[in-house]
This record gives C-alpha cells, sequence and structure tokens, in this order.
C-alpha cells in the first residue's frame, strides 16, 4: 500500500508495470510476482461538542499549518478507529475519552489530498460532558479550543471542508437524539 501511485516495488525495488486486475490497471512487479496496490490512508477524526460550540485545533505544522481542524489523526496498523480517535483527542488536546464513547458519524474519501494523497476519514463525535480534561494544545497543534464552526467559516480562518462536513453530521446526530428523547418522553 501507498499513498501516492508507485513506481517501484517496496519490497525489491524492480520498476513496476501498470497490468489488469479484477477490471483495474493496478501496478505489477515482476519480480515478486505481485500486485502493489495503491490504498487511501485510514485517519480518525473526533468532533467533540458543547452546546452549538466544537473543539478545534489550530495546526502548528504541515499538513494544513495554521488551519482550523478537529482533533484527528492516522490510525496505527494495530489500531481499530474508534480507539485511533480517542489516542488522537488525547494526543492532541489533552481531553480522554473512552473508545466506547465516540459514535461513527461519517466518513469521507478524499483521493486527491494535496498533502496527503488518498485519505479514507472516519469521522466520530462525542459530547464534551462525555471527556474528561482542560482542553490545551498537545504536541502537533499550536492551540485547542471550543469555537462555533458558522463563526469560524464566516471569520474567513482557514479550515478543511472535511472537517465541517464531519461537524455538519455530528451536530445532526445530536439533533436527531435530542429529537428521539423529546419524542419519548
Amino acid at each position: 500500500m501507498t499513498k501516492r501511485e508507485p513506481r517501484y516495488c517496496p519490497y525489491c525495488g524492480t520498476e513496476l508495470v501498470p497490468e489488469s486486475f479484477e477490471g483495474r490497471e493496478r501496478r505489477f512487479c515482476r519480480g515478486c510476482r505481485e500486485y502493489v496496490f495503491q490504498n487511501p490512508v485510514p485517519v480518525a477524526r473526533v468532533a467533540v461538542l458543547d452546546g452549538d460550540a466544537a473543539l478545534f485545533v489550530r495546526r502548528a505544522r504541515p499538513p494544513y499549518q495554521g488551519a482550523w481542524t478537529i482533533p484527528g489523526g492516522v490510525l496505527e496498523v494495530d489500531e481499530p478507529a474508534a480507539l485511533g480517535a480517542a489516542r488522537e483527542l488525547r494526543e492532541e488536546t489533552g481531553l480522554r475519552t473512552a473508545a466506547e464513547d465516540v459514535e461513527p458519524v461519517y466518513t469521507d474519501l478524499d483521493v486527491d489530498d494535496p498533502d496527503d494523497g488518498s485519505i479514507l476519514t472516519i469521522c466520530f463525535a462525542v459530547e464534551r460532558d462525555r471527556t474528561a480534561g482542560t482542553p490545551q494544545a498537545g504536541d502537533e497543534p499550536a492551540a485547542a479550543e471550543f469555537r462555533n464552526p458558522r463563526r469560524l467559516v464566516e471569520s474567513a480562518e482557514r479550515t478543511r471542508s472535511v472537517d465541517l462536513r464531519c461537524l455538519e453530521a455530528a451536530f445532526e446526530r445530536i439533533r436527531d437524539e435530542e429529537r428521539e428523547f423529546t419524542r419519548r418522553s
């Protein structure tokens, strides 16, 4: 698996050639007799919601340096997505939550990300009262704070569209749960 289309075999260094496999053109190593697939990088993000605000981090370094994003990052090879979302939240903001408390709300595939190649984003949501700690910037972000997403966009500060779609899905999920609770009461 590679982020960008490979030219050489990652195992033996042989130049790869195009070959049809399962109806698609793939890269093939004649030395290893194996296909080398170009797959998206799995990323977990978590939207922490507090009323009409969400937790954002301001990226201190590339990719997306200076942008306000929701906490998240690349999953480890042996890590379930919910566990990775909880880990990234802790590393980037100091907030702790259990993997069982983050709820999947949205997935997104970006095959042309200019900084990272192909990315499969798995978005989770958790309400602020299901987290512990005080938000503070971890090792990677320059800042961590609750912001109103609409006002952030209106301010023209840099954000990522995938994060805004994740937040839209997260807020919609909360509204659905509130309507269901009201209906049952």
